[in-house]
């Protein structure tokens, strides 16, 4: 599939500045397993987004600058993934530019996770070379790279499946979006359960307070595109509609 350059970002102000501000999700099927991925803010300033949508993952790409190193916003965020046991994965990125200093960026961060581990477990960390730019993902410095085949490799051996909790059909709503037809859009991971078109579920605010709605539509992910499904189950990244009053940190249930 032909893309072209910040093809996540599609706010104007994202475009304009050439930064993430709002978390996206998509998903790419890799090897018969589904990979969700949610592409959050690397600037410091819109950090909150990264608070909202962590509770949604299983593991964390680190994603680094091969000449700039750790920024504040790395530590922020390396910080909120150990604390939630997240595995991490490095991945220096471009690794292209003449300027880059991969060995003192590794050292930099050798350091901050000494800083932050939680564990001893948390010291060990896997780490990528890539080159967004050219689109290559590699396992050592220097090595040729044709497409980014060894990332996908690195998450299905190192970041666990979706833990799976028994029960009825629970999400906690993680973000939201708007369609001008159908309204507010709840996004967030199904926990436990399933849900379908027609299904009748209650909004469980901040202050539990609860109110029923009959979900309209379910929406998953899969590449830049939000599919229209009959039925989604827990592991699941989704978009519901139907929720008329919903807002970030309700839960369906």
């Amino acid at each position: 599939q032909a893309v072209g350059e910040l093809i996540m970002d599609t706010n104007t102000l994202e475009r304009e500045k050439g930064i993430t501000i709002m978390a996206k999700n998509t998903a790419v099927v890799y090897q018969g397993v589904k990979i969700n991925i949610i592409d959050t803010p690397g600037h410091a300033d819109f950090s909150g987004e990264v608070e909202r949508v962590i509770n949604m993952a299983d593991g964390c790409l680190l994603l680094v600058d091969s000449v700039e190193g750790p920024m504040p916003q790395t530590k922020f965020v390396l910080r909120h993934a150990m604390q939630r046991g997240l595995k991490t994965i490095v991945v220096i990125n471009k690794i292209d530019r003449p300027n880059s200093r991969i060995a003192e960026v590794i050292r930099l961060l050798q350091d901050l996770f000494l800083e932050l581990a939680t564990s001893t477990d948390q010291l060990d960390f896997y780490v990528l070379y890539a080159s967004a730019k050219e689109g290559i993902a590699v396992t050592e410095p220097g090595m040729p790279g044709k497409d980014i085949s060894s990332l996908f490799d690195c998450i299905l051996a190192n970041v666990p499946p979706p833990r799976i909790e028994s029960g009825p059909f629970q999400m906690l709503v993680s973000n939201l979006d708007y369609d001008s037809h159908k309204g507010r859009i709840a996004i967030g991971r199904i926990w436990r359960g399933k849900v379908a078109p027609h299904d009748t579920v209650v909004r469980v605010n901040a202050d539990g307070n609860m109110d029923y709605h009959e979900v309209a539509e379910v929406f998953t992910y899969l590449g830049l595109k939000r599919l229209k499904v009959d039925q989604a189950e827990a592991g699941d990244i989704v978009a519901v509609t139907g929720i008329k009053k919903v807002s970030i940190g309700d839960t369906i249930a």
